[in-house]
């Protein structure tokens, strides 16, 4: 008899193994993620982000320290979170590795077509990546407040709320399918839900990011074109309209959250 209550017990036990190890392995992970905060390699980014801007470079040699971001030539404190905006000088909306490539155009004299064709994590894309880290960090603990002031800063905000919903590819997925919902995961990694305001600050104020499983630092148009890939789309350009207004439309539904950009993910 007490072998036969033993083994009763052990199945239970067997039954009750997978929620117990779900909970305890989310449980973990998120402990992980605490610990390598204090340590969080976007540091090295961040600081190379600042010597860069600094730097005089390209074929007029020069730096970037009169690149206006949105709030006049230099400053980089808090345009961050008010971020993507409409520039008059480009009549576009850029997001901020967008402004930055211009800014490296007319300032520093590079090819902005050869650097946006280059691929994420090479040559001057890294520059891009690296000085988008730093100017994140400049704004963090910030609440976002995108403008939309600007009739272009409508259509964009109309365009990426279209696309963020727009089902497709041979999985006919959308973002709204993993970001569109509360409670959904992917491989215990919490996915947010972006599609309403106010934001939860884990989803678009967590970019510019480093990815422990990787090792690469990840800005917000690396993190896009990859939801573009897991969606089986082709890449879309390198801050191409889409993209912007993807970001148009996920910052203005994070008004009021804090920025914890450069953040650390999975």
């Amino acid at each position: 008899m007490k072998t036969l209550v033993a083994l009763g017990a052990l199945c239970l036990g067997v039954l009750s193994l997978p929620a117990w190890s779900q909970k305890t392995t989310s449980q973990g992970i998120d402990e992980y993620r605490a610990m390598l905060q204090d340590g969080n390699p976007a540091d090295l980014f961040e600081a190379k982000g600042e010597d860069l801007w600094k730097q005089k470079r390209g074929p007029k040699n020069a730096t970037l320290e009169l690149c206006d971001l949105g709030k006049g030539p230099g400053v980089v404190k808090g345009v961050f979170v008010e971020l993507p905006r409409y520039f008059p000088d480009t009549r576009r909306v850029q997001d901020l590795e967008s402004r930055l490539l211009s800014c490296m155009v007319t300032l520093q004299g590079f090819n902005g077509d050869e650097i946006a064709n280059t691929p994420f994590g090479r040559g001057e894309q890294n520059t891009l990546t690296a000085l988008a880290t730093w100017i994140s960090a400049e704004s963090k603990d910030m609440r976002f407040n995108l403008s939309q002031a600007h009739e272009q800063e409508r259509a964009f905000y109309e365009v990426g709320k279209r696309l963020f919903y727009m089902r497709g590819g041979p999985h006919d997925f959308s973002c709204a399918s993993c970001h569109g919902e509360e409670g959904k995961r992917i491989r215990l990694q919490d996915l947010p839900k972006l599609n309403q305001n106010p934001g939860d600050g884990v989803g678009f104020a967590a970019w510019p990011a480093y990815r422990v499983s990787n090792g690469q630092m990840w800005g917000m148009q690396q993190r896009l074109n990859d939801c573009y890939r897991q969606q089986r789309f082709p890449y879309p350009g390198f801050a191409s309209d889409a993209t912007i207004a993807l970001g148009v439309f996920l910052g203005v539904n994070a008004k009021g959250a804090a920025s914890v950009a450069p953040a650390i993910k999975r």
